[in-house]
């Protein structure tokens, strides 16, 4: 036998044990969506979406989700900071995904497709082929590439222009950072951290489709979409419902409790201070220090990772990572560089900043740090006088 041959026999017989291996879904096949509420950790606070495709003639029930990862992952939070921490899609059948959606008390929402025979088998093959180990692996991003917009992408390439996607259901479009207030609290910890963290490049207005890196979008979208000039949801159900429970917001662990009491603490402070012609060195260490730290790890978000939408933050504006250098003199008594009263106008001039570009929604801080805002103020103002009057003497 020529090598030719035996070559042609070798591809033949690899073809015709792929097509073999491909799982046919029968007639009765059934594939939903299900969009899932949202839970009481920062994680799970903007819900979820992930894919069903059941054949009871084939005995399969499985839920397809994007939103997996491994915290077994090396240096797992050494990636999550710097954005390069991998997701992955993977498989787990519908009563254990229910299940434990249940036992975090979230509702589940599931929407039937209406597919053609050969419009299921091909997404079916989609999934399948998208769960080999070389496939299933992505580069997170929340807003750009996660489990809701992986839905939308994947219907997108599967069903191409018969696929249309009605806008006429949103009565506005939000930014992105409106977006993600849409689930949070706004006097809250992880409210404050997440505007913190996040730069200007979020606060621009999301299209339509940007609309669908949250669950709830995709579930609305769906509802206003038709493939083939048909509704593309033939019924939507609720297969699970949430437990209403009372989960009072206490302002005595608030934020803003916490910023108004400082707030109070450091005008009282630079009062006594200015009566008595002293400066409390600790309470200025502590500020500069603190501002310093942040405003650095602001930087690093910015420049040093892979996260998207950390760029831009102009949070520096009030938060100047040089004050992490500047604390170190903030411990001297008397002796002060020169240059001290003219770094604390350019640290007035930058609060000044932050106002004239949170007015022209250049970028759009959290409300919750008027008071540090006013207190740095207040500060900055004393010690520039302070130094003012040392270099005088």
């Amino acid at each position: 036998m020529k090598f030719s041959q035996l070559l042609f026999i070798v591809f033949l017989f690899i073809v015709v044990c792929g097509t073999a291996q491909e799982l046919r879904l029968s007639p009765a096949a059934q594939i939903s969506v299900l969009t899932c509420g949202p839970g009481e950790e920062l994680y799970s606070t903007f819900g979820h979406s992930a894919i069903r495709v059941q054949d009871p003639t084939l005995g399969i029930d499985q839920v397809y989700n994007y939103g997996t990862f491994d915290f077994n992952t090396p240096n797992f939070y050494l990636k999550f900071t710097r954005g390069k921490l991998l997701y992955a899609l993977s498989t787990q059948s519908f009563p254990r995904f229910l299940y434990s959606y249940q036992l975090e008390n979230r509702w589940v929402k599931e929407q039937l497709l209406d597919l053609s025979i050969a419009q299921k088998q091909e997404l079916f093959r989609f999934l399948r082929t998208n769960n080999l180990p070389e496939n299933r692996f992505y580069k997170y991003d929340f807003f750009f590439d996660n489990c809701s917009s992986r839905i939308r992408d994947g219907f997108n390439d599967i069903f191409k222009e018969d696929l249309q996607f009605n806008e006429d259901h949103l009565k506005e479009q939000y930014t992105f950072r409106e977006l993600i207030h849409q689930n949070l609290i706004t006097n809250s910890w992880s409210s404050f951290g997440i505007d913190l963290a996040l730069g200007a490049v979020i606060d621009r207005k999301a299209t339509q489709s940007e609309h669908m890196f949250l669950p709830f979008y995709v579930l609305q979208q769906l509802e206003n979409s038709t493939l083939s000039g048909k509704p593309l949801v033939m019924r939507e159900r609720t297969i699970l419902e949430s437990q209403k429970i009372s989960s009072g917001v206490y302002f005595l662990a608030s934020p803003l409790f916490w910023f108004l009491l400082f707030l109070l603490f450091v005008l009282t402070i630079t009062f006594i201070d200015f009566k008595n012609g002293l400066r409390n060195r600790f309470l200025d260490l502590f500020l500069f220090s603190i501002t310093g730290i942040a405003g650095f790890i602001i930087l690093l978000l910015w420049f040093a990772t892979d996260h998207s939408a950390t760029a831009s933050n102009f949070n520096v504006l009030w938060l100047f990572p040089t004050n992490l250098v500047v604390a170190y003199f903030m411990m001297r008594k008397k002796q002060a560089p020169a240059w001290m009263d003219k770094y604390l106008l350019f640290c007035l001039i930058g609060l000044g900043i932050t106002l004239i570009f949170w007015i022209f929604r250049i970028q759009v801080f959290s409300p919750l740090i008027i008071p540090l805002l006013v207190l740095l103020g207040v500060r900055y103002t004393f010690l520039y006088r302070w130094y003012k009057l040392l270099k005088a003497a």
